[in-house]
């Protein structure tokens, strides 16, 4: 019923001129195997829904989702730092600017957090069970944990270090002017770069490699208002394990389709 109301759906559906695509790719069972979603940002609608996150197959699925006339009319394509997808939009959107959005910058962070964590607790028995404490927003942390984050974060560990590095980029605004988005990424930058921490020196160098996307996603401000939800679907629908049940889910509950049978005289 869900794969039959989605063609419905996508049949009854008008051609929409996008100024914002974000791009975001996910697993959808054991096994690496992955998908890519193409989404409005703007309004968190899912347009359509890729097999696999080569370059070639993200140029597929936006040749195979919008027309000539709105891809000229994207100005901005919101994602991570993927080879795969770099390339393909500089083939397919070569006059839209690339972001790569905040969410997946601080994800990087958090990983890189975590593993400096990961290193230091086995000299440091303090930092044990303390994973969560690091990875989440301050505003998000029970009692309990907001205590044990103070006693550990007076310590000054590295973990510690690593995680105020986190949350000082976490703290830099995503709406201002790119001479300011500038002088504000560099000056990130080159802090974390002196840290002393492999970890997240390499995530400063990766940055700073791909400063303009990070700069463009700064001035932009695109707002991610879909990550969460493909989350929801994803533990949501842990049984369908293959590609096409996965997408029709996507786009039943995001692709904000006309579901509905036509009533009839």
């Amino acid at each position: 019923m869900i794969h039959l109301s989605v063609d419905r759906g996508l049949l009854r559906r008008e051609p929409i001129e996008y100024e914002s695509l974000s791009i975001d790719e996910k697993s959808f069972h054991k096994g690496h195997s992955y998908l890519t979603v193409l989404s409005d940002p703007e309004t968190g609608t899912v347009i359509d829904v890729g097999e696999g996150r080569t370059k070639k197959e993200t140029k597929a699925l936006i040749n195979r989702s919008l027309n000539s006339s709105q891809q000229s009319k994207v100005k901005t394509v919101s994602m991570d730092m993927s080879k795969a997808y770099i390339h393909a939009i500089k083939e397919v959107l070569p006059d839209s600017h690339i972001c790569f959005d905040k969410f997946h910058l601080v994800k990087y962070l958090n990983d890189a957090v975590d593993k400096v964590r990961r290193r230091e607790v086995k000299e440091q028995e303090e930092l044990i069970k303390t994973r969560y404490i690091w990875l989440k927003n301050p505003e998000n942390l029970t009692e309990k944990q907001r205590l044990k984050f103070e006693a550990t974060d007076l310590a000054n560990y590295k973990t510690s270090r690593a995680w105020r590095i986190k949350e000082n980029f976490r703290a830099i605004h995503f709406k201002q002017r790119s001479e300011e988005a500038f002088i504000l990424l560099n000056q990130w930058i080159r802090n974390a770069q002196k840290c002393g921490m492999g970890q997240l020196i390499k995530v400063a160098d990766m940055f700073d490699a791909h400063m303009q996307g990070i700069v463009n996603a700064m001035v932009y401000a695109i707002a991610e208002r879909l990550n969460g939800k493909l989350q929801e679907i994803k533990l949501t629908v842990r049984g369908y394990r293959t590609f096409e049940r996965f997408k029709s889910a996507l786009l039943f509950f995001h692709g904000g389709l006309s579901l509905y049978p036509l009533k009839t005289q």
